[in-house]
């Protein structure tokens, strides 16, 4: 659906014109947006819908408060359109910001060629822009936006068509001057103080970190919150009115404060606690983060949300767990920053079902993944896909994480038993490519059934020795004995099988680290650097008093 399609189906605006090289100087700084209630902020007036497609909407805006929605419907491409007044053999610049589902934008009438511009659609505001001159004898244009026949609603807002006015005159408000003197003041670890200068025209700002819009503010000032700490960001910020919106500002660059207590998120102790906090409601206890028990220094998130672009990740919080605000649950990781703690998000789950196997799901994994710890203080990322997953891709994915966030990603896995029985399988392959930025994997011994040890013989889950046993395979495969971890229910209820008294699970940690507490398996050698123990799930544990892991986490603590 090209360019040519957009022209014949249109909804319409006519246009006055922007100068051309060989017009005069005093002509150039004439040029205005020659659309008028070109940020909808006055409804649909001046503007056409055919078959009554078009509405003001207050969310999602661009600039200022409304946005124009339009619904295609049947044969009717939810054309808007206006007619606006032109210099005749002027050049004028059409843009638009366009979000949603299929949206062109062209005009028609110039007297010359005329034109259009279109987007197959995009979740955030994308900017469409082009050009176009007018004929010896045009005084009018038709400016129009459409979407596409059976398509979803698509989003308008900020229309301009700049260029000499050709006697219609423009808006009484115009679009606000681009803010100046943007700074930084206090910068905390999760949070930044930004001011700049007023724009005496501007009703109210947009603040950018990144290229994402965080914040309006009304006055020229404002605080950004649920930053992730000893982290740098990029703001910028832009004037808005009536009239739309203005470029965005020189931008400044800050870093956050190191997080206080005891250390920081991204800093996992030599012997370390994992749990896993779930976000829904399974009839285990529900918690918020700060519930969780101090005893875990690694707490992961379950889990993200699978998207339909391969590889992306989003996150949803589930209102089951009770949070009153996005901004509640941020606070809830900076808080476990300051205490020390990491909180990754993890991905995949039972019923995960993200999917990294080309270089566009890697990517996409990859910049969402980033986006996400930016966004809510992730340190970073546990995969738990129990579905399988691609080793030469994920390796990709994690490796392109690993360039973003820096050295203080926090990255786990948690394969099941039969996926690290080999380092030929995918699971083992990926966390020995990813060795040198890998944190620790937890495989979990429960819901197994009888697996190999690394001696050759079968052992049963629900023992001390299929956790050394099992645990030797990784630890004489290649990974490092801090990148091992023994990852069990915190309940008989926290698993379908394998459960263990927390009391096997630390003759099991004595065995691997210390010689001692092993049943018939013994290892050879006794390995002191490892990480410590995992366990599905903090909820689970809570449900049970924390004895899971009131018993464990002061064992993993005090490993040699």
């Amino acid at each position: 659906m090209g360019a040519a399609v957009a022209a014949g189906a249109a909804a319409a605006l006519t246009v006055t014109a922007l100068a051309t090289p060989a017009q005069s100087a005093d002509a150039a700084a004439a040029d205005v947006n020659v659309a008028k209630n070109a940020g909808f902020e006055s409804g649909l007036s001046n503007w056409t819908c055919t078959a009554n497609s078009g509405a003001a909407v207050t969310s999602p805006v661009h600039g200022g408060t409304k946005a124009l929605k339009a619904t295609p419907s049947g044969q009717d491409t939810a054309e808007c359109s206006q007619v606006v007044s032109v210099k005749p053999n002027s050049t004028y610049k059409l843009s638009s910001w366009v979000q949603g589902s299929y949206a062109y934008l062209g005009v028609r009438g110039t007297g010359t060629t005329d034109v259009s511009t279109w987007t197959p659609g995009n979740s955030s505001w994308q900017q469409l822009n082009t050009t176009f001159t007018t004929g010896a004898n045009s005084t009018s244009v038709t400016v129009y936006t459409h979407g596409w026949y059976g398509q979803s609603a698509y989003l308008v807002d900020d229309v301009s068509v700049f260029g000499p006015d050709g006697g219609g005159g423009t808006d009484p408000v115009e679009i606000p001057a681009v803010p100046s003197g943007l700074a930084a003041g206090t910068a905390t670890s999760t949070s930044v103080d930004l001011s700049w200068s007023p724009v005496s025209t501007a009703t109210g700002y947009t603040v950018y970190r990144d290229g994402t819009k965080v914040a309006s503010p009304g006055g020229a000032a404002t605080t950004v919150t649920g930053l992730a700490p000893d982290t740098t960001y990029s703001f910028q910020v832009s004037a808005t009115n009536a009239a739309g919106e203005s470029a965005k500002s020189t931008a400044v660059s800050v870093r956050t404060a190191k997080g206080g207590g005891d250390g920081d998120g991204g800093v996992v102790p030599k012997h370390a606690l994992t749990g896993y906090w779930q976000n829904f409601d399974n009839g285990a206890t529900v918690q918020k983060l700060r519930d969780v028990s101090p005893q875990y220094d690694i707490i992961a998130v379950s889990f993200a949300d699978a998207t339909s672009t391969p590889g992306r990740l989003a996150f949803t919080l589930d209102p089951a767990v009770g949070y009153a605000s996005t901004a509640d649950f941020k606070a809830d990781i900076a808080a476990k920053h300051a205490a020390g703690k990491s909180v990754v998000l993890s991905v995949g789950g039972e019923k995960g079902s993200v999917a990294v196997n080309s270089d566009a799901s890697a990517t996409a994994f990859a910049d969402s993944a980033y986006a996400l710890m930016r966004e809510y203080g992730f340190d970073g990322v546990d995969i738990d896909l129990e579905n399988g997953l691609n080793p030469t891709y994920m390796t990709k994915a994690l490796r392109l994480l690993s360039a973003k966030a820096g050295g203080k990603l926090v990255l786990t896995m948690a394969p099941q038993t039969i996926d690290m029985q080999s380092t030929s399988g995918a699971y083992f392959q990926t966390a020995l490519n990813v060795k040198d930025i890998l944190t620790v994997v937890n495989m979990q011994y429960y819901n197994s059934g009888s697996m190999l040890g690394c001696d050759g013989k079968v052992y049963s889950q629900g023992s001390v020795d299929f956790l050394t046993a099992l645990a030797c395979i990784q630890l004489e495969g290649g990974l490092d004995p801090s990148q091992v971890g023994l990852g069990v229910p915190a309940s008989t209820r926290g698993a379908g099988s394998g459960y263990v008294a927390p009391s096997v699970v630390n003759n099991a940690l004595d065995c691997l680290t210390r010689g001692t507490g092993c049943g018939s398996f013994k290892p050879s050698k006794t390995y002191p650097g490892l990480r410590g123990a995992m366990t599905w799930s903090t909820n689970w544990d809570a449900t049970a008093g924390h004895a899971w892991s009131n018993a464990v986490g002061p064992k993993v603590h005090g490993l040699p």
